[in-house]
């Protein structure tokens, strides 16, 4: 039984995560550690878990792994330190707010010869699994363009803080985008064009925008990043993709398999997909990796080529002109 704590419920995707841990009959959540204190015993309670104030000496236990989910900019810290205590790391997206911070978390856990996962959890989604056997096995020809959309509500708090977020929309969203799509294609961003703006929100950071890749090969990718959904719609957002091929078209949408719920406790119309849960499958390949002392699915380094494109769309947003990207 592997032993794994969780550091931070500052991302909202650590219920998931703890709720994963929960179903697996491989692992448990042993421990808690949050420095918003109050929020770190209500989930270490509600998950049946032991609340450490040191972080140092939660990790001084005997855990096997640890999920880290504190704000974008602690990612670096967090993972350092639990790297070198020898801990396997599963880190949630993006894996920091610059790039010199990502090498160095990449380094860490290469160094103390421990995992180190990316939180990706759409390449794990069904329907985008079977979008990348279509692709591989050429069933509409050779790809020549590619339209996505990572829309989602705007979640407020650290997210709209740019010291603790490293930007808005574009930082949260694109990365989901761009790295399914490099695991699909096989392919890496040659080059990135990007637009973004404030206009939903009286927030400092972009809640809108559009990006235009083109990958090596040669096929151009757009993305819409914005944080356009009310927050009375029925789900936090969407992921879609729509290839075109030389012989013929996919068109995806990862959410579209759900059930209508009429919730009248909470006053607000809701789509329950009931597809397998991402979380669920990420954290499930994860606990294996460590199990099975394999290389993970989605490694650090792919969580670098990703943040490689957010910080030149970034660039290319203040510049106003195309960026070449120079992969570290």
């Amino acid at each position: 039984m592997l032993k794994v704590g969780i550091i931070s419920f500052a991302h909202m995707h650590a219920l998931s995560y703890a709720n994963a841990l929960k179903k697996n009959n491989s692992a448990s959540l042993e421990c808690v550690w949050d420095d918003d204190q109050q929020r770190g015993i209500d989930m270490a309670k509600t998950f049946h878990a032991s609340f450490y104030t040191d972080l140092d000496e939660m990790l001084q236990t005997d855990l096997d792994a640890v999920i880290v989910c504190s704000e974008n900019a602690n990612h670096k810290d967090h993972v350092v330190t639990a790297a070198n205590y020898k801990k396997h790391i599963l880190c949630e997206k993006p894996i920091a707010t610059e790039i010199n911070d990502a090498l160095e978390m990449i380094d860490a856990c290469n160094q103390n010869n421990v995992i180190l996962q990316v939180a990706f959890p759409v390449r794990f989604a069904p329907v985008i699994q079977e979008v990348q056997r279509l692709v591989n096995e050429k069933e509409i020809g050779s790809i020549l363009a590619i339209n996505t959309t990572n829309h989602g509500q705007m979640p407020g708090g650290w997210f709209v803080d740019p010291k603790l977020s490293g930007g808005g929309c574009a930082t949260d969203h694109i990365v989901h985008i761009v790295d399914t799509l490099r695991w699909i294609l096989r392919d890496e961003v040659k080059s990135v064009y990007a637009e973004f703006d404030t206009r939903f929100y009286d927030i400092v950071v972009e809640d809108c925008g559009h990006v235009i890749l083109e990958f090596e090969s040669g096929i151009v990718v757009t993305i819409d990043p914005s944080w356009s959904r009310p927050k009375t719609f029925p789900i936090w957002g969407d992921v879609t993709l729509e290839l075109f091929g030389d012989k013929g078209t996919i068109a995806v949408d990862a959410f579209k398999q759900h059930t209508v719920l009429f919730n009248d406790r909470d006053n607000k119309l809701e789509n329950l997909v009931w597809s397998d849960d991402m979380d669920e499958e990420l954290t499930k390949d994860f606990l294996q990796c460590v199990t099975e002392s394999r290389p993970p699915f989605i490694s650090g380094e792919d969580g670098l080529r990703t943040l490689e494109v957010v910080k030149a769309a970034y660039q290319s947003n203040q510049q106003k002109k195309p960026i070449t990207l120079i992969h570290n």
